[in-house]
């Protein structure tokens, strides 16, 4: 099944002198659900209690209990809980502004990516950086759904893996619609199961709490506090910054915020936004308890791994139905977050692909390749290598999260760049120096530091010398800039971005190339078709060579840091 088909323009274009058809998968909004799209305001119709019922549904993962376990294990009690409680700071203040920005203009990640300092072209690496997340985090979940398959039902773990990835598929295809119903009904279930094992100890060994606080693991300073071990340990937490792309891939679905919902809606984006990483930091602190409970019985060696944690955990209380029960639990969880993994993955691999080869098969085809590479590190036993795969990881997800942030709470209050997010490869440049640039140099910075460049003191603080780095190199490059890199040409559309409300505007208008009808902030004016182009279209177009844009090609361009049209204050 071919993605388009085009029939192309002569030079210069001409209205009419193409067409592009695209396919079953890429037409039919439940299965594409907008994945390189505004979000429409018709296609909003949850309300803010099911989106964010929706986006934290997706937190239901278990390796929050195995890094917890792990940070413990490795640095003890008080270097453990400092680490967690440091990155979870550190993840809620960042998470903020992302999630506003995202839930008010209805974008995903990606696209506020390009329009936050990235460019066009330099929100690529981003796609990647966010897909290696998605796969990542779906092979580690993967992992303990198989440990869980293999203590419970004896599956062994090369198939256990295959079958975690197999029954993730169909949950996936139909994305927002199919999601939102599963993660709404299966979370109050989830959510007693999660806190059981905890009221389990409760009532027959309430000591065990105050016992943990004496856990030195595998520490050489033991219990207390060791600054390498609370970098170190932070550095490992951190890598989940960048689940905040996650969270917005569902705040893009929210609906227009109004006097009349703003209590609801606020609260909605700051609890499904941020707000996943206060359950996160109490379940690592969780997982941190109850490696330390279960240590003495099963070792160190398999204390972190969620299964037999939840399985020592139920046990006094419900010893007959413990493995079953932890069974049941362990996938619930691991089917809960492995839809939103492969979900977001297959919108990043849409927006890096469409970008590369200028065709798009589907999201759905993508799902495929996500899972697949998430299958590999299973089977190539990646939960064994936790520590070094998320403390490096983290380095380069937070470079990219630190220059966004920077962009949307330094440089647009400043007015070093555009008041509003544009995110139509019509209007922006291919590389904005002011993003781009800055998660470079932040990354190779933490990056040197994370290999002893600066030390043992440097390799544990590397991630916060990427947030650090990144945040102050962003407004340094924005001033030097101008500012010029972010809007390539002015918004020519008779038709407003924004209406009189001074909300993004719902009405509609019709793509030259495609004939669809799509609402305004989709659109874009295209010289080389003579008329509106849609933005999918525009990112598809391969003969065009940025003619509406001459500008971008030189070394400078317009500077337009206002909105466009008429917009909110």
């Amino acid at each position: 099944m071919t993605d388009t088909v085009d029939t192309p323009a002569p030079p210069g274009g001409a209205t009419g002198t193409t067409t592009r058809r695209y396919n079953g998968w890429t037409k039919n909004t439940t299965l594409e659900d907008y994945s390189l799209r505004y979000a429409p305001k018709s296609f909003r119709r949850w309300t803010p209690y099911v989106v964010a019922t929706t986006a934290l549904g997706g937190i239901a993962y278990l390796a929050d209990f195995a890094i917890g376990g792990s940070i413990a294990i490795s640095h003890g009690f008080s270097s453990a809980l400092i680490a967690i409680l440091a990155a979870a700071v550190t993840i809620f203040l960042t998470g903020i502004p992302i999630s506003y920005y995202s839930a008010k203009y209805s974008i995903d990640m990606d696209l506020l990516t390009r329009g936050a300092g990235f460019g066009y072209l330099g929100s690529t690496l981003t796609s990647i950086i966010y897909a290696s997340f998605t796969f990542i985090f779906f092979a580690l979940e993967g992992s303990i759904m198989a440990q869980a398959l293999d203590l419970g039902l004896h599956i062994p773990l090369a198939v256990g893996y295959l079958i975690c990835a197999l029954i993730i598929l169909p949950l996936v295809f139909y994305g927002m619609t199919a999601l939102s119903t599963m993660q709404v009904w299966t979370q109050p279930v989830w959510l007693v199961l999660m806190v059981a094992p905890f009221v389990s100890i409760a009532i027959q060994d309430p000591h065990a709490f105050s016992r943990f606080t004496h856990f030195a693991g595998n520490s050489p300073t033991g219990s207390s506090v060791s600054l390498i071990g609370v970098g170190a340990g932070a550095g490992v937490a951190l890598s989940l910054i960048a689940q905040i792309g996650e969270q917005v891939d569902y705040l893009r679905f929210m609906p227009d915020k109004t006097p009349a919902n703003a209590r609801r809606w606020w609260t909605a984006v700051l609890a499904a936004g941020p707000g996943w990483v206060v359950l996160g930091a109490a379940k690592q602190i969780g997982g941190a308890f109850l490696a330390f409970y279960i240590a003495g019985h099963i070792g160190l060696a398999k204390a972190n791994e969620p299964i037999q944690q939840y399985v020592s955990g139920i046990h006094t209380f419900a010893a007959p139905v413990a493995l079953g029960l932890a069974t049941f639990f362990v996938i619930l969880s691991q089917i809960k977050i492995n839809t939103t993994n492969a979900y977001s993955g297959s919108l990043s691999w849409s927006n890096f692909f469409s970008r590369l080869t200028h065709r798009h098969p589907g999201r759905v085809v993508y799902i495929f390749l996500n899972v697949g590479i998430a299958l590999a590190l299973m089977e190539g036993g990646v939960f064994g290598f936790l520590n070094t795969v998320l403390g490096f990881y983290s380095n380069v997800a937070i470079a990219w999260i630190g220059a966004v942030v920077a962009d949307l709470v330094i440089n647009k209050p400043l007015k070093l760049s555009p008041s509003f997010i544009e995110f139509k490869r019509a209007h922006l440049y291919n590389f904005n120096p002011v993003g781009f640039g800055s998660m470079l140099v932040a990354s190779a910075v933490s990056i040197a530091a994370y290999f002893h460049a600066f030390g043992a003191y440097g390799k544990a603080f590397s991630p916060f010398i990427a947030l650090v780095v990144a945040m102050v190199l962003s407004p340094v490059l924005a001033v030097a800039t101008k500012g010029r890199y972010y809007i390539a040409r002015t918004d020519d559309l008779a038709e407003p971005l924004f209406a009189e409300d001074g909300l993004l505007s719902a009405a509609t208008m019709t793509c030259t190339v495609c004939a669809e009808d799509f609402e305004r902030p989709d659109i874009a004016g295209c010289p080389f078709h003579s008329g509106a182009i849609c933005s999918l279209c525009c990112s598809l177009e391969k003969d065009c060579h940025d003619a509406c844009k001459p500008a971008a090609r030189g070394a400078g361009g317009p500077v337009d840091l206002g909105m466009p049209t008429t917009a909110a204050g």
